[in-house]
């Protein structure tokens, strides 16, 4: 296999042992949500949430269905979003992890009710919550559907906040549109894989738009943390150990 960012091959076994991570230069390919579960999870831990929703057509978009068995095949999965609780290091916590094969892992009716409910169960439970972000935006073949779902999670996140139960994102390459606008950046903490893009709209529209040359790594993850955007970046090696540590924490805080 070829890294995409500097070239040089590695054989699968090298990359599936790192994570997907090049050892050459660092750079983080795209993983699947079950990959993620994989490294992240307490082994046999995950228990999944709403795995029979599915999206049907509410404005009958053509070509819309085919479309969408095009991408349960290709994924196997159900919609752009897998939902669960799980344990990290033993401490128990809900779980969202969206995908990007899925449909650019755009978010429609389906998507906005599983991470809804996901973070109304981590109201329930008092179980802080996760979310992998990474998402060209709302889907299009939903029209104003779609575009509900932005004020359906911001509203659910705010339930979290009201109830003191943490919340926390790791944007993931790339989270971009009404993802990037609604839940995504509205976390207690806000995290990023390294060289992740991270914005609403495109670099080429922007330039387009202002006529102007966009600076070096403008929308990555370094721009963002040096911007305020992001609080932290997190490789992928060490999100397992981090996130343990922030639960644990943030668990002593609500128990004190």
């Amino acid at each position: 296999m070829e890294c995409p960012h500097c070239k040089v091959n590695h054989d699968d076994d090298v990359f599936r042992k790192n994570l997907m991570v090049c050892p050459e230069c660092g750079h983080h390919l795209r993983i699947t949500p079950q990959e993620r579960i994989k490294y992240l999870a307490d082994e046999g831990s995950f228990e999944e949430f709403n795995q029979n929703l599915k999206s049907n057509n509410p404005i009958s978009m053509e070509g819309y269905e085919e479309k969408l068995n095009a991408a349960q095949e290709k994924t196997n999965l159900n919609e752009a979003v897998i939902t669960g609780r799980c344990k990290i290091e033993n401490q128990s916590v809900m779980l969202g992890i969206m995908s990007f094969d899925f449909m650019g892992g755009s978010m429609g009716s389906v998507v906005g009710e599983k991470i809804t409910r996901l973070m109304m169960k981590g109201v329930e439970e008092k179980t802080p919550v996760i979310i992998y972000a990474t998402s060209g935006g709302a889907r299009m073949q939903e029209g104003i559907y779609s575009l509900m779902q932005m004020a359906k999670t911001s509203s659910a996140a705010a339930c979290l906040d009201v109830a003191g139960i943490p919340y926390f994102v790791m944007l993931c390459d790339p989270t971009t549109g009404g993802v990037t606008a609604s839940f995504a950046m509205l976390g207690d903490l806000i995290c990023a894989e390294p060289k992740a893009l991270i914005g609403f709209a495109g670099p080429r529209v922007i330039e387009g738009t202002i006529k102007q040359k966009l600076p070096e790594g403008f929308q990555k993850a370094e721009f963002q943390l040096q911007k305020g955007f992001v609080d932290c970046i997190v490789p992928r090696a060490e999100q397992r150990a981090f996130w343990s540590k922030m639960i644990k924490l943030h668990n002593i805080k609500l128990k004190g």
